[in-house]
């Protein structure tokens, strides 16, 4: 049995994976650590739990911590968990973080980005991009794990297998793309509240959001070139969910069958990844709850472009279940365990 500590356990995030770990046989959820909670039953605060894990919550003591679980999860704001991270790692510990710092494989798009001097650069050199799509055979020996952001997961996922075979130019990929208002974690800003998200639909962070480096860094190395993008978020009235809108542009005419192959071809063994039928869409309904990607390739004719559209669930496949799934493959499990539920749908 593996032994497993959550850092950072009373957010979204970390409810999440709870939920997702919370009834494993080979896992031990041995510490769930909250500053804001400790000391408190964790079903006190989500009482969704009661009767289930109503584990007491822990301070944050990494003496303590380091005695308790041999894998962490950290699910904690940018530029918080790199000093837990070194000490976590300098005891030995594997860890995945949610956090942007360990994303990057150089810190200066980072820093740019977030507006944060990286805490442990140090640290990037043994860093795993999570996605395990991608990078699956160095996230099973890995020590560290950055855990990708949601729209990087839903827009690299989607762009990949076109990008990889040589199919599209690399210039003016523009992405589209909307997250339920989880994606922004457990907020008590204004913009966040009931009354401004209900029955609402805004752009937001646009030219510059956080997130477009992620994308580009990962994209430039699929490519083996400098790859940049014009990225859009949205924020839609709803809890969970993200669907991604993407407009590529083919370097020559491919019949649609072959690119459908392509990306058939690219996901074959991918437990996750579904390519959708011809003319069938994704809907953020049909993967809520799941850890599953939903892919639809479209062909428009007339601009030698191609449309393609993904959808995942921000708290599944776009963070909490996507670091389950790389906790499965880095301890040896299979890696669908605990993830092959299928989607709420209602």
């Amino acid at each position: 049995m593996v032994k497993v500590g959550i850092i950072g356990a009373t957010g979204y995030v970390g409810a999440e994976l709870v939920r997702l770990l919370h009834r494993r046989k080979d896992i031990r959820l041995t510490t769930v650590v909250s500053n804001s909670f400790s000391g408190q039953s964790f079903s006190d605060i989500y009482p969704a739990f009661r009767g289930t894990f109503d584990q007491v919550c822990d301070k944050l003591d990494m003496d303590a911590l380091c005695e308790k679980a041999d894998f962490f999860i950290t699910a904690l704001p940018h530029g918080v968990s790199t000093n837990i991270t070194r000490e976590l790692i300098k005891n030995g510990k594997r860890v995945i973080d949610h956090s942007a710092d360990f994303r990057f494989r150089d810190p200066a798009p980072y820093e740019k980005a977030y507006k944060l001097t990286h805490g442990a650069p140090e640290l990037l050199k043994m860093s795993v991009y999570g996605l395990p799509e991608l990078y699956r055979h160095q996230i099973r020996d890995a020590v560290l794990i950055g855990d990708p952001g949601c729209y990087p997961t839903c827009s690299i996922l989607a762009i990949a297998p076109a990008l990889k075979n040589g199919m599209i130019s690399t210039d003016n990929i523009i992405i589209n793309a909307t997250s339920g208002v989880s994606g922004a974690g457990r907020r008590s800003e204004l913009p966040y509240s009931y009354c401004e998200t209900d029955e609402n639909f805004k752009a937001y962070g646009i030219i510059n959001h956080r997130h477009t480096p992620e994308i580009e860094q990962e994209l430039s190395l699929i490519a083996g070139k400098n790859v940049e993008v014009s990225f859009t978020p949205h924020l839609a009235p709803m809890k969970r969910g993200m669907l991604a809108t993407i407009y590529l542009n083919l370097t020559k005419p491919v019949p649609y069958d072959h690119i459908t192959e392509a990306y058939r071809e690219f996901y074959k063994n991918e437990p996750f990844v579904r390519i959708l039928p011809p003319g069938t869409l994704p809907e953020t309904r049909f993967v809520t709850g799941s850890n599953r990607i939903d892919i639809s390739v479209n062909l428009d004719e007339r601009f030698n472009r191609l449309i393609v559209l993904s959808a995942i669930d921000n708290m599944g496949k776009g963070s909490a279940g996507q670091a389950v799934q790389a906790l499965n493959i880095m301890a040896g499990f299979d890696e669908t365990e605990g993830l092959s539920v299928a989607g709420i749908y209602l």
